[in-house]
């Protein structure tokens, strides 16, 4: 009689929000990994960014971090990555624009000081984009 309409848990292809917890849970680990980088992969449910990857073996010194991207890409919640720049510089490098475009549809860069107005997000080609916070 009735059909159970099922609820998809994939992420949508229009990445718009991001969780607020998840938003001070990277700014926590970004201010514990200092001086170093912090990174992570990004997961979402439907338009929402609402969890990190961690990627094991990652490796980050003051001016990177470094992960095999491959090891995210079997996860189909994830839409793609968050890193720290300790510098406060949250404007992508050369290497974050690679990356960028090799993994994922938006990639979030937190800077020092790590407060709610030092941080960006960016779509594959380096373009910033806007994401509400939830």
């Amino acid at each position: 009689m009735f059909s159970r309409r099922r609820v998809s848990r994939r992420a949508s292809s229009n990445i718009c929000c991001i969780r607020r917890e998840l938003l001070e849970s990277v700014m926590e680990a970004s201010r514990h990994s200092l001086p170093n980088e912090f990174a992570a992969g990004l997961a979402a449910r439907g338009d929402t960014i609402t969890e990190m990857i961690i990627i094991p073996a990652t490796r980050s010194n003051f001016h990177s971090a470094s992960f095999n991207y491959h090891s995210i890409l079997g996860s189909f919640s994830a839409v793609g990555t968050v890193h720290s720049h300790p510098s406060g510089y949250i404007i992508p490098s050369a290497p974050d624009l690679r990356l960028f475009s090799s993994v994922g549809r938006v990639h979030i860069i937190v800077g020092y000081p790590f407060g709610e107005d030092s941080w960006a997000a960016f779509r594959k080609d380096g373009t910033r984009t806007e994401l509400r916070v939830v």
